[in-house]
């Protein structure tokens, strides 16, 4: 319960921290030789792209190429959590199972993860997607 209301502030403060934009200056327009009044243009201001994609399948190329590499090491801690539940069974046929069931949860997860860029480049070629592939395949 202690940790839930630290939490709570935490987001709570992180919440009432907002930035807000800085006014712009008041500036007179001066007047020119023929007596009208010239307003200056407003500065051109933009936001950069953080991310450096252009479009979607650009940015879930790089979200699916962050979580296999992630899943990579998950994979390997996993079958190690596996392993230690079969080892710590102490003859229990339940816990034995469960240390087997999780290795091979595990191997089907990974086993869908690795096929998965063969799947987007079989949808490609089956519906006879031209130009640019998606993620380079």
């Amino acid at each position: 319960m202690q940790h839930l209301k630290i939490y709570l502030w935490a987001f709570f403060l992180l919440l009432g921290t907002q930035v807000f934009a800085q006014g712009g200056s008041t500036v007179t327009p001066a007047p020119t030789p023929g007596g009208s009044t010239v307003t200056p243009a407003p500065p051109t201001q933009f936001l950069p792209n953080p991310l450096g994609d252009q479009t979607i399948p650009d940015v879930l190329c790089r979200i699916g190429g962050w979580l296999f590499t992630i899943a990579i090491p998950l994979t390997a801690i996993m079958i190690i959590i596996g392993a230690f539940q079969i080892m710590f069974a102490g003859g229990n046929e339940e816990k034995v199972a469960t240390g087997k069931r999780t290795i091979i949860y595990t191997v089907v997860g990974f086993a869908i993860i690795l096929s998965a860029t063969g799947i987007i480049y079989v949808i490609q070629e089956l519906l006879n997607i031209g130009g640019e592939k998606v993620c380079g395949y």
